[in-house]
């Protein structure tokens, strides 16, 4: 940066006027009959001429010269702009001046010091040109297109169009009181213009790049996004804390909570450690907390001893019994109600009770512990109910019988050899809870069930509880089901012309595509068959199904890719999402280290990263994600140590509510030992990558006197060979008897997708699968899959001149909302259809939505998964959902009707008014005293009275008037209060009762899933109704059961994690016989056929059972009748 050359003094000689007419004037006097009507130029005039005479000499090979005697020279110049013109190039000679003679013929960019600086002056003078009144400049007919330097500097930098913040600027810094850029941004290599996708792609790249000081980075956009307050970097920033990443400010916190200075270079080991215990021994309660703190900073250390005791690991005898608090004379019954004081004050750390008392029952050699360990009780003695909650692993006894049930069957699964003491154990609690659906479950079993008249269960292998309720629901929509069954007459042939037209969802389908999900059919096909014919009570999916129905074809893509590259080779981060790895290795030796210093520095598994980590709560890698995948480590349990010690609740407990982040049961895939990592790619970057350099580093930065990021890439690079000159080799591809290796983990990771990305990936693939029935006038496929589940959904905007406009789409669901408290389906639902404001184009304009088609199962999805901005964590909402068996959709449905848009005139009338009056409400009622507003009136004038009254201490004087005008306010409070009340009751019976009469649509309650758990784990399990038995089953997982009690699926549950519906179907009541079978079993044709069934090939590559085993030609005859003969549909039967 240089000063300008056209110095304030000069261009206060070319601007200001007074000085212009000075200098003319002495002009026309000096020879007033030669400048007879010549007028005194303005400064536009001035600078403009200036600007002409250097122009010209820098584009015109011939130089004139310009004579001393020059009218308009001498009008503009004159002797007092001498130094100026002398300074810029111009020569002076006995009768003229001659213009600058720069290098007409020098190139861009100039080099030449007279081309630079004239080309610097007529920069400098077109500013000033431009800097002039925009009448002054119309008037003189003069327009200076500028370039401003900026735009040059970023071509030349590479980033012109890069993505900006809108609520951004350039720093001036020329502006000496200009407030400077944070240093955050800096930090992270950014600068205060960046769009929030920049900042996140620079916090990567830097993280990528300079690994050891990832604290810093993660404090850096800590910083940015509380600066801006930017929901997206929020949320970033909460994505990295649920991933176990934490900045200075969490660690220097992390020290603070421990009484330590984060400054000190003096603390040892021995000294963080024994001040831990001692914060433990002073709050028990915050031990969750001060472990996470503990681990952060023997992580920040590199400590394996800090990390190993934060952990909460105990491997010794002397360990055991230091953390049971027990000593080594105690005898075993002791030792037994130690552990259960310390299972009850902290659930999550029962495994590591029980491995406490394993380690000190074989120290002792007891063959009474042993017998504890294995039966739960010392001796013969009768297990009282306080032995039966411990047995069952159950430490709150306040859960419902539910839970209760569920416990018992997961110790079922676990230690089967045990069954006799587990049913001992559960007729124990059923005693003493004197609970008659507890004895029930104990008296009856699924084998008295007759198993042809009851669904089966399908077991779980391993995070698939939601998978498990989507299938059953699928199969009881009979449409779907006998579409499955019969997929060969729906089946999209491949040789056809259209399937390289096919469109679903707005796009081109590829054949690859149409190919994945046949296949997917032909799985669900296999697993409905057995459904239908098994003579048992529950079915194992297939791997295969859960991988196809979980991940997307994109996502499959993903993970085959990430699957074939080989950590031998260093990550250098990635570019635009493609993984940036560095040399081969020359050696085994050279790789043990290169992965020695990659594991030091961060860069390693995610998912080992996670497992490792006890400060993982809760986990934002997905707004809805509902179903966590535990990590295949042997620390996974104390993961769940860690997340069950936030809720506080019984270990147990957790086990059965959130048995999805425990290892299956059922299915086990040995995973082999190997020292390969999957890269994980950055982010999704912005088109700024284009420009970005690939090898660039950040300069080294040190925390708390911490190994620089130079030091630390020399280490790292030094590991390495020279870049070889051959290409590098083919890229090492999956063993094939790694295959089911390969397929359970992309199920598991599959297990981690948000539960709609799921729901619509099975409809895409069913839609892909099937040959069209029709195509509508933008090319989308209709088809039954479209027919059955997608309504059209058409919005209305108007503009502020009245304008409408109106868009219809397909939807496969409709959305609602309870984050704001508890409500019933329909004002669930008018939430999605009701008017509201959106920006258009920088103004706010009306916008309201209607069903314009119906389908006849209509799928309503429960947005639970919320954002925090205070705590910037994810969080889910269990607000109430209060549901109704039938609902009437005739409300919300397109219509002319005047009468009915009317009616929802008044009704977003009234709701508002509503929503004004509960505001004020809200005012007069919650106040930082705890008291509502005339409570706090009232006792004002109560306080101000004794005050005032002569047997206070000290009495002091109150005006009569302050304290009946307190009075009088507390009296107009309370009655403002009681109206306001009396109109909100008014204004809800008008809302509740306004569309009472419309009952032309009634749609009948049909599927409830639920989920039970937080917004990073849980368990779903669903209820489903039998419209022909007319009874609620609950489907979960393997098992079947009789919902005895449907209050619970109707009622709130009074727990702080209550089970809450997440995703419900309603079916059109007319139809519902033809819609849905909860019931479809034909086992005795199964056992009829066992004989003589053999296996046929329907297609290369697909195995299924001989057409003997189809289903009764009685179910094939539904889809006849819903949808015509030859799989053609009848969309007019629907509506």
């Amino acid at each position: 940066m240089r000063s300008p050359i056209v110095t304030p003094e000069w261009e206060a000689l070319l601007l200001d006027k007074s000085l212009i007419k000075s200098r003319a004037q002495k002009a026309i006097s000096d020879e007033p009959s030669r400048f007879e009507g010549h007028a005194v130029p303005s400064p536009i005039e001035v600078v403009g001429n200036l600007r002409t005479y250097i122009r010209n000499a820098m584009t015109s090979h011939e130089q004139r010269r310009i004579p001393s005697n020059n009218k308009k020279w001498l009008l503009c110049f004159g002797e007092p702009c001498a130094d100026l013109l002398q300074h810029i190039g111009f020569t002076r000679t006995e009768d003229g001046w001659f213009p600058p003679r720069p290098d007409v013929s020098a190139a861009v960019p100039l080099s030449n010091p007279l081309n630079i600086l004239l080309n610097d002056v007529e920069n400098e003078l077109a500013v000033l040109l431009n800097l002039q009144p925009d009448n002054e400049r119309h008037m003189a007919k003069v327009h200076v297109p500028i370039h401003p330097a900026m735009a040059e500097f970023e071509r030349i930098l590479g980033s012109r169009g890069y993505k900006r913040s809108t609520a951004s600027r350039t720093i001036d810094l020329t502006q000496e009181d200009q407030e400077p850029e944070h240093p955050f941004y800096a930090g992270l290599g950014s600068t205060m213009d960046f769009h929030d996708e920049l900042i996140c792609f620079s916090y990567e790249r830097q993280i990528a790049c300079d690994a050891e000081n990832s604290p810093y980075y993660l404090e850096c956009l800590q910083g940015i996004a509380e600066g801006r307050s930017s929901e997206d970097l929020q949320t970033k920033v909460a994505i990295e804390a649920s991933s176990g990443k934490f900045s200075v400010r969490d660690l220097r916190e992390a020290y603070q909570s421990l009484g330590l200075d984060i400054r000190s270079v003096f603390y040892d080991d021995d000294t963080i450690i024994g001040s831990f215990q001692s914060r433990i021994a002073d709050a028990p309660r915050q031990e969750p907390d001060l472990r996470r703190a503990l681990y952060m900073i023997g992580e920040h250390r590199k400590s394996v001893r800090i990390q190993h005791v934060a952990s909460n690991d105990v491997k010794t005898y002397e360990q055991a019994l230091s953390w049971l608090g027990a000593t080594d004379d105690m005898v075993d019954e002791f030792l037994v109600s130690m552990y259960g004081v310390k299972v009850h004050e902290s659930p999550a750390n029962e495994e590591l009770a029980r491995q406490c008392m394993v380690l000190i029952a074989e120290q002792r050699k007891s063959t009474g512990l042993k017998a504890w360990l294995e039966t739960g009780q010392l001796g013969e003695m009768e297990m009282d109910f306080g032995q039966a909650y411990t047995r069952l692993g159950i430490g709150d006894r306040t859960i419902d019988d539910d839970l209760v049930i569920t416990s018992y069957n997961i110790n079922m699964q676990e230690t089967p050899s045990q069954i006799k003491d587990l049913k001992r154990a559960l007729a124990a609690i059923a005693k003493s809870r004197n609970s008659f659906y507890l004895q029930s479950f104990l008296d009856s079993s699924a084998s008295e069930r007759k198993v042809s008249e009851w669904p089966v269960g399908l077991e779980n292998i391993g995070n698939t509880c939601y998978l498990n309720s989507l299938l059953q629901f699928y199969f009881t929509v009979k449409p779907l089901r006998d579409l499955v069954l019969n997929f060969d007459q729906y089946k999209m042939q491949l040789d056809e012309d259209a399937s390289y037209k096919k469109q679903v969802g707005s796009r081109k389908v590829s054949k690859k595509e149409v190919e994945r999900a046949q296949r997917f059919v032909y799985e669900l096909q296999k697993l409905f068959q057995s459904m239908i014919t098994i003579p048992d009570d529950k079915v194992t999916p297939e791997q295969e199904l859960a991988r196809l129905t979980l991940i997307s074809a994109s996502g499959e893509e993903s993970f085959r890719r990430k699957s074939m590259l080989s950590t031998h080779r260093p990550s250098l981060g990635d570019i635009n999402g493609q993984p940036v790895l560095g040399p081969l290795p020359a050696s085994p030796e050279v790789v043990a280290n290169v992965d020695t210093v990659m594991s030091n520095n961060g860069i390693s598994n995610p998912d080992d990263s996670c497992a490792a980590n006890p400060r993982s709560e809760e986990d934002a890698s997905s707004d809805d994600t509902l179903v966590e995948t535990p990590a295949l480590d042997v620390k996974a349990d104390n993961d769940l140590m860690i997340l069950d010690c936030v809720e506080k609740e019984q270990q147990q407990v957790q086990r059965a509510e959130d048995k999805e982040n425990f290892a299956p049961t059922v299915v086990e895939i040995p995973l082999s030992n190997t020292q390969d990592r999957i890269l994980e790619p950055i982010a999704e970057v912005s088109p700024l990558h284009a420009h970005t350099e690939e090898h660039s580093q950040s300069p080294p930065r040190q925390i708390n006197g911490g190994q620089s990021s130079s030091e630390l890439t020399t280490q790292t690079v030094t590991a390495f060979p020279a870049p070889p000159n051959r290409p590098p080799p083919i890229p090492p591809r999956n063993k094939p008897d790694e295959s089911r290796r390969a397929i359970q983990q992309e199920v598991e990771i599959g297990a981690q997708q948000d539960v709609t990305e799921v729901i619509a990936n099975v409809l895409f693939q069913l839609q892909c699968a099937i040959r069209p029935e029709n195509i509508d006038e933008s090319g989308e496929q209709i088809d039954q899959i479209k027919t059955l589940f997608f309504a059209k959904q058409k919005s209305y905007i108007t503009n502020d001149r009245g304008e409408i406009r109106s868009n219809e789409e397909f939807v496969s669901d409709i959305k609602v909302d309870v984050a704001s408290g508890p409500r019933d389906i329909y004002a669930a639902l008018d939430g999605a259809f009701d008017v509201q404001e959106v920006e258009v184009g920088g103004t706010l304009e009306p916008q309201y939505a209607t069903i314009s088609q119906l389908p006849p199962v209509l799928q309503i999805l429960v947005q639970r998964a919320q954002f925090d901005p205070g705590t910037k964590r994810p969080f889910k909402s269990n607000n109430h959902l209060e549901l109704k068996e039938t609902i009437y959709m005739d409300r919300y449905m397109d219509s002319s009707d005047t009468d009915l848009a009317q009616r929802r005139q008044a009704c977003w009338a009234w709701k508002k008014d509503l929503a004004r009056l509960d505001a004020r409400r809200i005012e007069l009622t919650k106040t930082e005293m705890d008291m509502d507003m005339p409570t706090v009136l009232s006792s004002t004038a109560e306080y101000l009275r004794q005050c005032s009254s002569n047997e206070s201490d000290d009495p002091i004087e109150v005006e009569p008037k302050l304290l009946a005008s307190l009075e009088k306010a507390s009296n107009n409070a309370t009655a403002e209060l009681s109206e306001i009340e009396e109109q909100m009751k008014t204004l809800s019976t008008n809302i509740n009762s306004q569309f009472a009469d419309l009952r032309e649509l009634p749609y009948r309650l049909h599927s409830v899933f639920i989920h039970r758990g937080m917004v990073s784990s849980g368990h779903y399990w669903i209820y489903i109704y039998d419209f022909v038995n007319s009874m609620w089953r609950k489907y979960n997982d393997g098992y079947v059961t009789e919902v005895t009690e449907p209050k619970i699926i109707f009622e709130a549950e009074q727990s702080t994690r209550p089970a809450t519906p997440y995703f419900l179907v309603y079916v059109k009541d007319d139809l519902r016989s033809d819609l849905v079978e909860s019931v479809c079993r034909d086992v005795a044709e199964v056992q009829r056929l066992q004989e003589d069934s053999v296996m046929v090939d329907d297609k290369p590559g697909t195995t299924e059972l001989s057409h003997d085993l189809q289903p009764a030609e009685g179910r094939a005859q539904v889809v006849d009748d819903l949808w015509g003969s030859g799989g053609r549909a009848s969309q007019a039967h629907f509506w």
